[in-house]
């Protein structure tokens, strides 16, 4: 049944018996104009209403006797003003009435442009009875205004006035200049905020808002269920919103307005606007930094004053300031200019005073729209709380156009990946192809990613090259001779320079001016093996310097690590570059590579990566595989940071658009060049390192130290918040605090005011730089049979006299008293290297009583004990096998035992973090002779302050039993271990002996059945057009079995001449489950292969 159309007399005494009666009628007045039959009438019922009370006070007396008023709000008050002069509204008690905040906003939305709204979409924010959505659409002429309101009876009572203003008052439509009308340009919702935007997929120009702050937040006033027939004080009080929002700005009042600022950003177009309204009570500081701290450039458009409302109590402000050190802002009067905190204004409220505070209108747009919704969406899916840390304010644009890039490209990788892939050790392929990129396109340099090998610094790089050549005599730019060992820096070993066939463990380092004429004078009269140096800057412009020195070194057959550090410019306009130049139209020669450190970033002037540029093949693998034995892989997160500044100078411009430029060779011969160095070629030819040289995207690697399990969602917040965050304070990346408490709860490890804490990006640094304090000493390392193999293959590499400890299955290759003291008793200054309390690689623990037996021999015979801890923290039955108290053996041992006994602790927080990018060293020692010769060597990466933020949140929530991460822990272990299971019975089925592990990621297993056995495999040529593939035939022992399963399957894993067990291979358990799946079946595929 349609609407009737009562008298005026009979609506009224509906109107006159409650609040919610009244609201019943207007409701079936509403139904009556939406109803295209009965709304003129509708209409001009509603003149006749508006006319029987034509007065303000007659409009008073309605409104307390019959629950609602119509009366006109005036437009035109100011000269000039063109178009309508009034808008007619009517309000109930249940929202809010038009008063000074309303006003005030929309005269700040008058400072704008008239084309701020002409066309756009445009949405407002708690729009009451609508007559600013009205207003906006009847003078701008927008394409559609969405006026949104939790509050339906103030959605019911806005398409009212809608109606009342867009048909006169014989109910006839009124048209604008365009011949639409408002109800073409304008529609209301209930919606929470911007849910119905969001919900419908509506993007937005524009978003205005005249949001009111809470002043004593009420967490249960949004309980209860949110419907039109809800009383009408609740109702009232959803204009107030009274709910905590979950914003660090809540403390203030503001966190609705933050809400709506962030639920703005996910449907506003990138050139969209926000207007918002916002109370001055906070600080100015406080509400332009709501806004700018989410990434928008703002301008205040209107600032007035307005009288503090008599009925709000600011008591709660007065508690803020009593516990905090802000202070809010008010005025005395409206004519007061200096501001008068909460407290100040409650007494002198309290004694009659008349208190005001400012009223200001925001405009806001975002400064970088794209990048910034992706962190937000990021941020909405599961880590809201950390957006409280987040900052994308920057007095410097270009420091905002390199920072917030990085943050989206961190987020998306966060949101859209469960683990972070294998990246070989030369570095991640897409950074890599990326500085080829650049390289290629602002220097026409034709490289690729094959020429470009990642290190961790540039001294690491300058480091790891003369380790990789050990010169006799070396020549070395004094401007990078700063962390190199100080023993290279002091030695004389000069004679029989001459002899390159003489030994090569001693390097001396003879450090040169910058200035290149000096410096090829030194290269002439020296005769040096290598050569590292700079460019001056005078000399850096033109190519001839680098020339000179290229000739100079060929003619003396050194090799050249030439470093443009100081000359590599990130940026779209890069200035000259002698080197590059020359690279543009000339292959690097094969005696010469281009050392590059990253550090021109503009936000993290301590964040560094540093790339090597060789064209030779043989040194790009050598430097490749150094790399991976010195240093680790280079910190991913590191490579991400370069690689989105390259990605940011490289995305606009049109790929392959100039042809490779035409580059000359020169066939000039040198005389005989150093060489490698002797330990390092046994090394990099026999060691199981990473298989390069195929496309890794299609290998499944069981023959890494990685974990590749789903990333749980703190390490996650913990790995972003440490980026999102400005201004971090020294004592929130001091991790120190934190590690004593980690190695005590753990591992019951003694501290005290004595003990050093050194850091670095991983682990095998701290490892290799041991190493080298052991040489120094004259010391001999003992690994037992069933090590890491690839600190074994590290400390080769060092020269490192080496002894392996036999070990018996029968014991599970562990140290035993027997075995241990058989070796000790032989060796001259023996340094013992343990891994536990898991066991890398065969996933058993020591127990307390082990360790304390094997410390007990170690300490008769006066040894130095490196506990390696990074393998553990993922025991299986975390209770059942009791943990360690080294403490209480130690205790007993150091008085009473020789002076050179000590145990150092080494670890890593990449497992126990469980994740593969967020990379932590540590190593604790306890004896000060020990610390001085260790920091003889400091070319030591350091991790950055964003890693240790991270770190020490992250080892505080594991301290937390109840905790996401402790919860994931568990989990994870659960899942290793069950995985442990299924490949036991895989590789059982197919032949293999295995050694059932207890703990880590690792599982060791003996080929049996496989071995002496003969195989056909097909071995495609590499390099060469396809011509159907070669078999050949191998007869499988150790040395051949990690190969043969490689060609046969894609599988990697490690053979025993890793796990330095005859034998027994080594399989990583912690991949991805889809990779974890096909590894099984890899294993089932080469049992077909080899047993038929």
């Amino acid at each position: 049944m349609g609407w009737t159309t009562p008298t005026v007399d009979e609506f009224l005494q509906k109107c006159s018996q409650s609040g919610d009666a009244a609201y019943a009628a207007l409701r079936s007045l509403l139904e009556g104009l939406e109803d295209l039959e009965t709304r003129s009438q509708a209409r001009i019922f509603l003149s006749l209403l508006q006319k029987r009370f034509p007065t303000k006070d007659s409009c008073d007396q309605c409104f307390q006797t019959y629950h609602f008023r119509i009366e006109d709000i005036l437009l035109d008050q100011y000269e000039g003003y063109q178009g309508r002069n009034k808008l007619t509204m009517m309000v109930i008690p249940s929202i809010f009435l038009p008063e000074d905040w309303s006003f005030t906003f929309y005269e700040g939305i008058n400072r704008h442009p008239d084309s701020i709204f002409k066309d756009r979409i445009v949405s407002e924010l708690g729009c009451g009875n609508g007559w600013i959505s009205i207003a906006i659409a009847e003078k701008w002429l927008p394409s559609k205004v969405y006026g949104l309101d939790i509050n339906p009876r103030a959605v019911k009572i806005s398409w009212i006035n809608l109606y009342l203003n867009a048909l006169d008052e014989n109910g006839q439509p009124i048209y604008d200049e365009e011949k639409k009308t408002l109800l073409d340009r304008i529609e209301f919702h209930e919606s929470d905020l911007l849910s119905y935007c969001r919900d419908n997929g509506i993007q937005l120009e524009r978003i205005v808002g005249c949001i009111p702050q809470i002043l004593n937040p009420n967490p249960d006033a949004m309980t209860k269920m949110i419907t039109e027939n809800a009383s009408e004080e609740f109702l009232h009080s959803l204009s107030n919103y009274c709910a905590l929002q979950g914003f660090v700005e809540d403390q203030f009042g503001l966190g609705l307005i933050a809400r709506a600022v962030e639920e703005g950003i996910s449907v506003i177009k990138p050139n969209g606007i926000m207007i918002f309204n916002m109370g001055g009570r906070p600080g100015q500081g406080v509400c332009k930094r709501l806004f700018e701290r989410r990434g928008f450039r703002i301008t205040k458009l209107w600032q007035t004053k307005i009288i503090q409302a008599g009925d709000t109590d600011i008591a709660a402000l007065v508690e803020i300031e009593k516990n905090s050190p802000h202070r809010f802002e008010f005025f005395m009067g409206l004519s007061g200019d200096q501001p008068i905190c909460a407290r100040t204004a409650w007494a002198y409220g309290k004694s009659g005073g008349s208190i005001s505070h400012a009223l200001s209108v925001y405009s806001c747009q975002l400064r970088q729209p794209n990048q910034v919704k992706v962190i937000f969406e990021f941020l909405k899916n599961g880590f809201q709380e950390i957006s409280s840390s987040l900052d994308l304010y920057f007095e410097d644009d270009s420091v905002a156009d390199e920072k917030i890039p990085f943050l989206a490209y961190l987020a998306s990788i966060l949101k859209d990946d469960s683990y972070f892939p294998y990246e070989p050790p030369a570095g991640s392929k897409r950074f890599r192809n990326l500085i080829a990129g650049f390289l290629k396109t602002y220097h026409h340099i034709p490289l690729t990613a094959s020429n470009i090998v990642i290190f961790p610094s540039r001294n690491a790089a300058i480091e790891n090259a003369l380790r990789l050549f050990s010169p006799r005599l070396a020549i070395v730019d004094e401007h990078l001779t700063r962390h190199l060992p100080r023993q290279w820096l002091t030695s004389l070993a000069l004679e029989n320079m001459g002899s390159i066939d003489s030994l090569d463990d001693t390097i001396t380092v003879i450090e040169a001016p910058r200035q290149s004429d000096l410096m090829i004078e030194l290269i002439k009269k020296l005769k040096p093996q290598v050569v590292v140096t700079g460019i001056a800057i005078f000399e850096a412009v033109t190519s001839s310097a680098f020339v000179h020195l290229l000739d100079a070194t060929r003619d003396v057959g050194s090799r050249l690590f030439l470093d443009i550090s100081d000359h590599f410019e990130l940026s779209s306009l890069p200035g000259s570059n002698g080197v590059l130049k020359y690279l543009s139209g000339s292959p690097l020669p094969s005696h010469a590579a281009i050392i590059c450190g990253l550090v021109k970033n503009k936000v993290y002037p301590d964040l560094e990566v540093a790339f090597v540029i060789s064209e030779e093949e043989s040194l790009f693998n050598a430097l490749s595989k150094t790399v991976e034995l010195l240093e680790g892989n280079t910190a991913l997160i590191s490579q991400y940071y370069y690689g989105c500044i390259f990605h940011e100078l490289l995305a606009f411009q049109l790929a392959c658009r100039r042809a490779p430029s035409e580059r000359i060779c020169e066939n000039v011969k040198s005389v005989d060049m150093i060489g490698f160095a002797k330990s390092a070629v046994s090394v990099l030819n026999n060691a199981e390192l990473a298989i390069d040289g195929v496309d890794n995207g299609s290998l499944i690697h069981m023959d890494v130290d990685q974990i590749f399990l789903p990333v749980p969602s703190p390490v996650k917040a913990a790995i972003f918040e440490s980026f999102a965050r400005q201004n971090m304070s020294e004592s929130e990346i001091d991790v120190t605090t934190s590690i004593k408490k980690f190695v005590k709860s753990n591992y019951g490890f003694p501290t005290d005011t004595s003990t050093e804490f050194i850091y670095a990006d991983n682990s095998k640094a701290l490892f290799n730089k041991l190493v080298l304090c052991c040489i120094k000493e004259g010391g001999t390392l003992c690994f037992p049979a069933g090590s890491n193999g690839n600190y074994v293959s590290s400390a080769t590499f060092l020269k490192a006299d080496i002894v392996t400890v036999p070990t018996d299955a029968s014991v599970g290759f562990k140290f035993t008293e027997k075995t241990l003291t058989g070796v000790l008793g032989t060796v001259k200054n023996p340094w013992v290297y343990i891994s536990g309390p898991t066991i890398n690689p065969t996933g058993l623990v020591y127990s307390n009583k082990e360790i304390g037996e094997i410390l007990i021999t170690c300490a008769r015979f006066g040894a130095r004990v490196i506990i390696d801890t990074s393998s553990s923290g993922l025991e299986f039955d975390s209770k059942g096998w009791g943990g360690w108290d080294l403490g209480e053996c130690l205790s007993k041992l150091n008085s009473s035992f020789k002076p050179s006994f000590s145990v150092s602790l080494l670890g890593g927080l990449s497992l126990k973090m469980l994740n593969g990018v967020l990379r932590f060293g540590f190593l604790i020692l306890n004896q000060s002779g020990l610390v001085d010769t260790f920091y003889s060597y400091p070319g030591l990466s350091k991790p950055h302050s964003t890693v240790k933020y991270a770190a020490k949140k992250l080892l505080e929530l594991r301290e937390q039993e109840s905790s996401i991460l402790s919860d994931a822990i568990v989990e994870h272990t659960q899942i290793l271990r069950s995985r442990s299971k299924c490949l036991k019975e895989a590789l059982e089925k197919s032949g293999w002996d295995v050694l059932e592990s207890c703990a880590g990621i690792s599982v060791v297993a003996k080929p049996s059945v496989y071995l002496k056995k003969t195989i056909k495999l097909k071995i495609s040529s590499k390099g060469e057009v396809s011509q159907g593939n070669a078999t050949v035939e191998i007869k499988l022992d150790d040395s051949n079995i990690r190969n043969a399963i490689l060609e046969a399957t894609g599988l990697c894993i490690n053979s025993g001449s890793w796990t330095g067990i005859p034998g027994y291979c080594r399989f990583n358990i912690a991949l991805e489950e889809n990779d974890f799946k096909k590894a099984l079946d890899c294993i089932l595929k080469f049992r077909e292969v080899a047993l038929g």
